[in-house]
């Protein structure tokens, strides 16, 4: 049996973590097992779907890599793969399950179901659900409700004792009682469009879809998709439901913990490499060792016997640490051009870098690329070589231990020990610091951190000398005296 299987999400929403973990489990699958990996969009919510979002699903898959072997995009033998351009499909395979006696019309209102409801709740009925009013109704009173309501629904006739099982590759023999499915669920709606129940198993029954990997929040509906496979006489693909994506609380992923949609995640500077080899670990692993992957080397190494059924814990700090790795790895011309976009958004270079501006760039390059965990620390951390920073305020220069009189009279002797920088080596002038902190008794920390500050405007920069040989001797004094000048000031405030 040749593996197929499909991502099929609903584009009401930007793409999650949790739906690129599915949809990255379901193409290694296929990859790693010679299939086929099939996208459909399930686009029959039409009050919900957002073109913004679907638009979003196609760059997300694109960003990634991942490439479908049938969809929309590139076509395929089981089209169309757009549920809105299937609904005479639906409508015929609704007919057949009227016909063979697995569903009956409902021409129940919406004030009648209201009613209902409310009555359950009232009386504390055990029994939460449709009444099952119009399962057994004779021709006359189907005439007769008609009459109040000449659009029906379709319902799927749910038995009403027994219980219905399926297997999971996963989670093992799961059965559910009748009783507690759904009762009698709408397949196809008033207005024509079907439910997502209804398409969900035809659009799969049809597409040869022969294994459905999906997370653990749909089990639920397994014994009801199981129950349509069987109206039909159909056999259900095999089932396997991943483990859930979870915040480091235990709780579901969900935006109280951070960013959840990949858009968010490429803007803030994750590169698609560092993203897809963690959420590939997000509930499977190779061995207890290996942690990086290439996509090529998952679509090989990827099987389903490694999925793990706890939970995947996402850890924003572990991927953060996996960017950074994968930012080493880079090329440096490549990651050149990688973060000039965020340069010129944040208006620290021109649009486009003027030639110095790329010069400066080049020679910034081999400071920063073992620093950077986000594309986008590139601006704050580069800002003072190409941008003219104001001098830091009095109380951001002065260390522990020390008041602004003491932190002047260091960045005055800074200003002598940096005369040669322009001819000097970065290991010379750090050994002759290193030399006047022994002379005069002071802690290395306490001249380099208010020199940092006063040379680049924050506490974190590059390596601190290699940044003032590019910056250059000229700018780096004269920030150096401005600095001096805001402690001097303050010097005086404190004496009045």
């Amino acid at each position: 049996m040749s593996v197929r299987v499909r991502y099929a999400p609903s584009p009401t929403g930007l793409q999650h973590i949790g739906g690129v973990r599915t949809a990255l489990f379901n193409y290694l699958f296929a990859r790693s097992s010679g299939g086929s990996f099939i996208l459909r969009i399930e686009d029959t919510d039409q009050q919900r779907f957002s073109e913004e979002a679907l638009k979003d699903l196609y760059e997300t898959l694109d960003w990634f890599g991942i490439r479908c072997d049938e969809g929309p995009d590139v076509g395929g033998a089981c089209g169309p793969y757009i549920q809105s351009h299937r609904f005479d499909i639906y409508q015929e395979y609704a007919r057949k399950l009227l016909d063979s006696g697995h569903a009956y019309r409902c021409w129940c209102t919406a004030e009648r179901l209201t009613a209902v409801r409310e009555k359950q709740e009232q009386e504390k009925s055990s029994y939460k659900g449709y009444d099952r009013h119009c399962r057994d109704l004779t021709a006359a009173q189907q005439e007769e409700m008609k009459r109040e309501n000449p659009n029906p629904v379709v319902r799927l006739k749910i038995p009403l004792d027994g219980s219905t099982s399926f297997s999971d590759m996963l989670m093992g023999e799961i059965t559910r009682k009748n009783s507690d499915i759904n009762p009698d669920p709408v397949l196809m709606k008033s207005d024509g469009y079907p439910t997502y129940h209804l398409a969900n198993v035809v659009d799969d029954h049809l597409m040869e879809i022969t294994h459905i990997l999906r997370a653990q929040e749909w089990i639920p509906s397994g014994p009801l998709h199981v129950l349509l496979y069987r109206a039909f006489g159909w056999d259900p693909p095999v089932y396997c439901h991943l483990p859930m994506v979870m915040g480091k609380d235990g709780q579901k992923l969900s935006k109280r913990h951070g960013s959840t949609a990949v858009r968010e995640f490429r803007e803030q500077g994750y590169l698609s490499e560092a993203m897809i080899n963690y959420i590939s670990l997000l509930g499977w692993s190779f061995d207890d060792k290996r942690e990086f992957f290439t996509l090529q080397e998952l679509e090989e190494l990827f099987s389903l016997d490694k999925i793990n059924k706890a939970p995947g814990v996402f850890d924003y700090k572990k991927l953060e640490w996996f960017n950074g790795q994968y930012i080493r790895m880079k090329d440096a011309r490549q990651l050149k051009e990688m973060l000039i976009p965020y340069l010129v958004h944040d208006q620290v270079v021109d649009n486009p870098p003027s030639p110095q501006q790329l010069e400066i760039l080049d020679q910034a390059m081999p400071l920063i690329q073992e620093r950077l965990h986000l594309l986008n620390d590139v601006s704050e951390m580069t800002r003072f070589l190409f941008c003219d920073i104001p001098a830091p305020p009095a109380d951001q220069l002065i260390p522990k231990k020390h008041d602004a009189s003491s932190t002047a009279e260091i960045l005055s002797s800074s200003l002598k020990l940096l005369e040669p920088l322009d001819d000097d080596s970065v290991d010379r002038l750090e050994q002759e610091f290193r030399e006047f902190c022994t002379r005069e008794g002071i802690k290395l920390g306490a001249v380099l951190m208010p020199l940092r500050v006063a040379v680049t405007g924050s506490t974190i920069s590059p390596p601190l000398f290699e940044s003032m040989k590019l910056l250059g001797k000229e700018k780096t004094l004269s920030r150096i005296e401005a600095a001096i000048d805001q402690l001097r000031q303050k010097e005086q405030e404190c004496d009045e």
